[in-house]
């Protein structure tokens, strides 16, 4: 909890202390004149779950800047509650906010593995990689208890399909059996996001995620098992977290990961909103200096949708993190990489003891 502040004004276990305005709905409640309330409006409320329905599970990726092919997301929302987090805008399409609703109303798929199933089953469906947290978590603390990552882990390794997954919670090590599995046929890759080794900043930033010890015990846990496993250094903020690049591959690479990757932080949306009144809550003296770099990083704005340079962004701030970042690859990642996934092993298996005909 940031020192300048009292106790009943900040939210702990939450990573935004805002509502947001959401721009599809034409009356909403907002704290806007917070100074002028007898009471609180905003409390520490406990998450609400909600079941969802969709029709289809899988997204195929279009953008040129994400190295996946589909995605799957068995939640929408997420309690991890980071405050940079790209996908809080979706959350308006639900009829939510993207500050506190997103990490507080949760959207579960209990459908999720019959829908996945129907995706593999169609006739026209052609061999890919499905990448698990294409936006929210899959293993965020709702998992524990409806385990429906599992069951789609089940069901790739059922089909024998490739699967890609990123995550920032320990609680993937539950599924260690299966991931094995996976790993001995060739048809997974997984990617941890450290995004910090300095506990007190992981703890405000992404209150609700493993610690960075944890999140490298994980690491090394898939590399004893000989599970390919990279970590993820993202998003970098510059003036925050772009110091610890360097710190954070080498302690990945002694763990055993053998790749990296990185994104600079962008602020689309309603995201600015929510990390800068975050940032000036809890970085007071140096917030004018982050939100400045953050800026020259995009052209002057916190926001960037160009394809190839919003995630890395441009201008000398970030050719210097690009440069960081490329040395400290080459000084302790130098001569690993992932094994290529196998496309070939994948097979429908019987139905109702009988083998499918497309």
């Amino acid at each position: 909890m940031p020192k300048n502040l009292p106790d009943s004004s900040y939210l702990k276990g939450r990573g935004a202390q805002i509502h947001t305005a959401n721009r599809f709905l034409k009356y909403q409640v907002l704290a806007e004149h917070i100074e002028g309330l007898d009471e609180p409006l905003i409390g520490d409320e406990k998450t609400e779950v909600y079941m969802d329905y969709p029709k289809s599970l899988v997204n195929k990726i279009t953008s040129p800047d994400v190295g996946m092919m589909s995605s799957a997301n068995p939640y929408q929302g997420c309690e991890h509650g980071c405050v940079y987090c790209y996908a809080r805008n979706t959350h308006n399409y639900y009829g939510f906010n993207a500050g506190l609703d997103f990490e507080r109303k949760i959207m579960v798929k209990p459908t999720a593995s019959e829908l996945l199933r129907k995706h593999f089953n169609h006739p026209k469906y052609r061999v890919e990689c499905i990448s698990f947290s294409g936006n929210t978590d899959c293993y965020q603390p709702l998992e524990r208890t409806y385990k429906i990552t599992r069951s789609l882990l089940q069901t790739c390794l059922e089909y024998k399909n490739p699967v890609g997954i990123i995550t920032k919670n320990s609680l993937l090590l539950r599924d260690l059996d299966i991931l094995t599995e996976l790993a001995q046929l060739n048809l997974l890759r997984v990617m941890i996001s450290v995004t910090s080794l300095r506990e007190e900043l992981r703890s405000s930033m992404e209150p609700r995620t493993a610690t960075s010890k944890k999140r490298l015990q994980v690491i090394e846990t898939l590399a004893q098992k000989k599970v390919p496993v990279g970590v993820m250094v993202a998003p970098i903020i510059p003036g925050l977290n772009s110091d610890e690049i360097p710190d954070i591959i080498k302690a990945a690479a002694d763990c055993g990961a053998t790749t990296a990757g990185y994104t600079i932080v962008r602020l689309n949306g309603e995201i600015a909103n929510i990390f800068r009144d975050w940032l000036y809550k809890n970085k007071p003296d140096a917030a004018d200096k982050i939100w400045n770099h953050i800026e020259a990083c995009h052209g002057g704005k916190v926001n960037d949708s160009r394809p190839g340079i919003r995630m890395r962004g441009e201008g000398k701030i970030a050719e210097s993190i690009k440069q960081l970042f490329s040395l400290s690859v080459k000084l302790h990642l130098a001569g690993r990489s992932m094994p290529a996934q196998d496309f070939t092993l994948f097979k429908r298996p019987p139905l109702n003891g009988q083998t499918e005909l497309f």
